[in-house]
């Protein structure tokens, strides 16, 4: 009878056993602080994998991902960031090696210094117009980066921001950028063909050094000033734009060549585009010694085309001045080849 009690204690006690050796759900843990009625993310410990950020901790907004937050999290894989983030923070995704994907929202107007820096497995990332400013280093050895779209609300590229991205293939400046910094690309060994828009006046030292690939710098205005004299290990081209200024021989010691385009253009950048004394004026632009037509129209809703002008490009430009611009309410200019 007793040894029957036993067994049954013992069958009975079975499931609270295996319970018990079942392990619980890890659950995020967020280290933060409070200021001024907001949270600041300082810290996460967790299983990593897909993590999403709230939005609002005990009621108060999250609205910064502070430094070094997630710092070292090797396990995330990609993260969400909610719509109440204004500021990502320096380091905050410093070598998070596998993360893969990061969706910055439209309420992040400031990504910090060395942010994403050694996130090797980063292949996209997403930057909305509302970022104004693109840290130092922010994407500094992120070899798994293909391709990025800077938006047009960026004024500056700043130093290192994409040093030693290798699997770069592409990348797209905006004319709102005026300045690339420092070793802006160096090391983009898979960068084969870069557009400066006329906006940049200065290129900071080294900015294109040792990008092996790279074939052609586009350069849509005038030259820019640049902080170093030489391109090491780059073979490319400088091509510019007929009817652009301060251009020589070399620029970052590479080779200039006037950049040949299908159609004529308007430079709609420098002094000599816009209302001048009693006229208005611009430089047409087409790498080759050709008559170009100037039409005008007042409607651009119900367009009637009337030419005003022939240039005949001497050196690949010309520049078109019209005196009677005045005498309508609106003017629309185009371009047309004989």
């Amino acid at each position: 009878m007793g040894a029957r009690l036993r067994t049954a204690c013992v069958v009975k006690l079975l499931p609270l056993l295996l319970l018990l050796a079942v392990p619980a759900a890890v659950q995020a843990q967020w280290n933060y602080k409070t200021s001024s009625g907001t949270i600041t993310i300082t810290g996460y410990t967790g299983p990593g994998g897909a993590v999403t950020i709230p939005d609002t901790i005990h009621g108060l907004p999250v609205t910064c991902i502070g430094n070094w937050a997630f710092g070292d999290c090797l396990s995330l894989t990609n993260v969400t960031i909610p719509n109440s983030i204004t500021a990502i923070e320096d380091y905050a995704f410093f070598a998070c090696t596998s993360l893969t994907s990061v969706t910055i929202p439209n309420s992040v107007t400031s990504i910090g210094n060395y942010t994403f820096w050694e996130c090797y497995a980063l292949t996209s990332v997403t930057i909305p117009n509302s970022v104004t400013n693109i840290g130092n280093w922010a994407f500094d050895d992120c070899v798994g980066l293909t391709c990025v779209t800077i938006p047009n609300s960026v004024t500056s590229i700043g130093d290192r921001v994409f040093c030693a991205c290798d699997g770069l293939t592409n990348v797209t400046i905006p004319n709102s950028v005026t300045s690339l910094g420092d070793w802006a690309f160096l090391g983009c060994t898979s960068l084969a063909s870069v557009t400066i828009p006329s906006s940049v006046t200065s290129i900071g030292d080294k900015a294109f050094d040792d990008c092996t690939s790279l074939v052609s710098l586009y350069f849509q205005g005038n030259a820019p000033s640049v902080g170093g004299a030489s391109s090491e290990n780059v073979s490319a081209t400088v091509y510019y734009l007929p009817g652009t200024t301060g251009w020589g021989t070399t620029v970052l010691g590479l080779p200039t060549a006037l950049w040949s385009l299908p159609t004529p253009v308007i430079l709609n950048n420098g002094p000599s585009f816009g209302v001048q004394t009693n006229r208005f004026g611009f430089i047409i632009s087409w790498a080759t010694n050709i008559s170009v037509v100037v039409e005008a129209s007042t409607n651009l809703a119900n367009p009637v085309w009337s030419p005003v002008g022939t240039n005949t490009l001497t050196g690949g430009a010309s520049y078109f001045s019209d005196p009677r611009w005045t005498n309508y309410p609106a003017r629309f200019y185009r371009l047309r080849s004989p």
